[in-house]
């Protein structure tokens, strides 16, 4: 087992606390986060037509996803309020997989990553999915939540085994 020291984010009391980044010369940081809802026949046809009663489903959930990455901080309790250049969703149907593909791309200069900003954009975007689709179907899934690619910081470049 790792002590106390060992986190970024313990003080030296084991008790949470958030990172002082105040020291880190900004940089460009970019992060690129993917989800995945996967539906069923009836509901990815009512998606690609329109007829969702609650409206245009891709459309809401891309702005979603914009609002959540924008509100981050408030949500995950250790991450930084930064000031975010850009946040770009782009969602899609995959007709052979039955599912909706949501890419999140989030940019800044700064001090600390957009990582979560990215993954919580992709994610809120699946959950705005389900909301909008849960009155046809219940048993839909969000899968496959995860970073793509980030670039910046201390900690350098990292890119997923995957097709970006």
């Amino acid at each position: 087992m790792q002590n106390g020291s060992d986190f970024t984010h313990f003080n030296d009391e084991g008790r949470a606390k958030m990172v002082d980044v105040g020291e880190k010369p900004p940089t460009r940081r970019t992060a690129v986060a993917a989800s995945r809802v996967l539906v069923s026949r009836e509901t990815f046809d009512l998606i690609r037509s329109g007829g969702m009663k609650k409206g245009d489903v891709l459309t809401v959930a891309q702005i979603a996803g914009v609002m959540g990455a924008k509100r981050t901080p408030d949500l995950i309790p250790m991450c930084h309020p930064i000031l975010v250049d850009g946040i770009d969703l782009s969602l899609s149907l995959n007709e052979d997989a039955l599912a909706v593909e949501i890419r999140a791309s989030v940019s800044c200069d700064g001090r600390t990553g957009v990582e979560m900003e990215a993954l919580t954009a992709a994610s809120v975007a699946a959950l705005t999915v389900y909301d909008m689709c849960k009155a046809v179907q219940k048993d839909m899934v969000i899968t496959d939540v995860r970073l793509l690619k980030k670039t910046g910081g201390v900690h350098g470049d990292f890119t997923r085994g995957e097709k970006l």
